[in-house]
């Protein structure tokens, strides 16, 4: 079983950046790809970026490449999304997951981004 948490959502002017953590509990969060995914009002959820277990391979959604990126530290069980030139379309609950499912899903964090 997995838990995770993520922090770091707020309220942001257009231009600004913001970076999400997501800290996960038990011992085999270095086991697992993890994902960043967002959802916005009246859309459906979509994966902003993924990392490998090793942290060695990335993948983003194209509206953010360039812009945001994804890092892991597993010795802190934490998986990372720095946000920068952020955009009112960016405004969302960020939810990071974990596993190929995902299988491990936490309860989010709002971002809002003001134009």
């Amino acid at each position: 079983q997995v838990q995770l948490v993520e922090s770091g959502g707020g309220l942001v002017q257009a231009g600004g950046s913001l970076r999400l953590s997501c800290v996960a509990s038990g011992r085999t969060f270095s086991s697992y790809a993890m994902g960043w995914f967002r959802q916005a009002p009246g859309k459906q959820r979509e994966r902003v970026a993924r990392i490998t277990s090793d942290g060695g391979t990335t993948n983003y959604v194209d509206s953010v490449k360039g812009r945001f990126t994804i890092s892991r530290v597993n010795a802190k069980n934490t998986v990372y999304l720095q946000m920068n030139s952020l955009k009112p379309e960016d405004t969302a609950v960020y939810y990071c997951a974990a596993g190929s499912g995902p299988t491990y899903w936490g309860k989010g964090t709002l971002v809002t981004v003001s134009s």
